[in-house]
């Protein structure tokens, strides 16, 4: 691991790279031309950074909200003569080029339709599978459990397999890399960056991985006398499990120990799924990015 760990992180976005530091946040993204166009706007603060669990709740929301910003502008950078859909146009002519109020509920579809994916389905499932055969009614949780495991997986290998998401993931490699070497405190050149591995703690594959974990442990506990109540149980439990998610994480990001290696050990393993080697024209990008977001009093956070 670094000498230091940053408080600096990145989201892999479409022929680029987004860099959140503590001041400012940098999307760099690879033009059709091989030139590198840089945007930067101000970090956007967690008004509960200080509170426990809670803190997690609001930087999944901001996340998904930036991330969402992000990737949509940088489409737009490296695919410019792309025609738009019917869609749209149409959300442009009625609600603006940058209306708030469209990006606040695509963030938030898009986290109801990754829950109900990877947390709701495996209990429909269950319930229907168990009905089928009553042998395995005994077994509910554990087999919910396995199915919840199988759909997140397998939608991950699944989603790899795609040319411009594996693009995507290679960026991801990229991003992580050129934060270890920013962390271990040497230049960031292309060959310098190349050397350190791609599997970091802090990874947002590991966020969701810890999440999908610390769910099974929480809601075997979760009564199944009703597959409607158990569904909505589960939804009001989801807010904390994210906030202890963010937790363990954010613990992982910090210590180098055998509880913080232990803990993040499932999570590097899946991001044997979701990062992918970076060529040097990405890593080009990562620290152009990295660049932009070191923070201009140079305190390493």
């Amino acid at each position: 691991m670094g000498s230091f760990r940053t408080s600096i992180g990145g989201q892999a976005v479409m022929e680029g790279i987004s860099m959140r530091g503590p001041e400012v946040t940098c999307l760099a993204v690879r033009k059709p031309d091989g030139s590198i166009l840089k945007e930067t706007i101000p970090t956007r603060i967690n008004k509960y950074d200080k509170i426990p669990i809670i803190r997690g709740i609001a930087a999944f929301i901001i996340s998904l909200e930036t991330g969402y910003k992000q990737l949509m502008r940088s489409s737009e950078i490296a695919f410019p003569d792309e025609e738009e859909d019917k869609f749209d146009q149409w959300i442009k002519k009625h609600f603006g080029e940058n209306n708030k109020v469209i990006n606040y509920l695509v963030a938030v579809l898009a986290g109801f339709l990754s829950v109900g994916l990877f947390m709701f389905l495996p209990t429909i499932l269950c319930s229907v599978m168990s009905t089928l055969f009553p042998f395995l009614i005994g077994f509910r949780t554990v087999l919910e459990s396995i199915l919840k495991l199988c759909i997140f997986i397998g939608y991950i290998f699944l989603a790899s397999r795609m040319p411009d998401v594996k693009r995507v993931f290679q960026y991801h490699g990229a991003e992580h890399k050129t934060i270890f070497c920013y962390e271990n405190e040497e230049e960031l050149t292309v060959n310098n960056v190349k050397k350190y591995g791609r599997f970091h703690p802090r990874c947002g594959t590991s966020f969701m991985f810890i999440t999908l974990l610390i769910s099974i442990v929480i809601f075997s506990f979760v009564p199944w006398d009703s597959t409607i109540k158990r569904v909505l149980y589960k939804l009001i439990a989801l807010p904390i499990i994210m906030g202890i998610s963010y937790e363990i994480i954010k613990y992982c990001g910090k210590h180098d120990n055998t509880l913080s290696k232990a803990l993040s050990f499932p999570g590097l393993l899946i991001q044997r799924l979701t990062v992918f080697e970076p060529d040097e024209k990405m890593i080009e990008v990562a620290i152009s990015s990295i660049s932009e977001v070191i923070p201009s009093n140079q305190d390493k956070v």
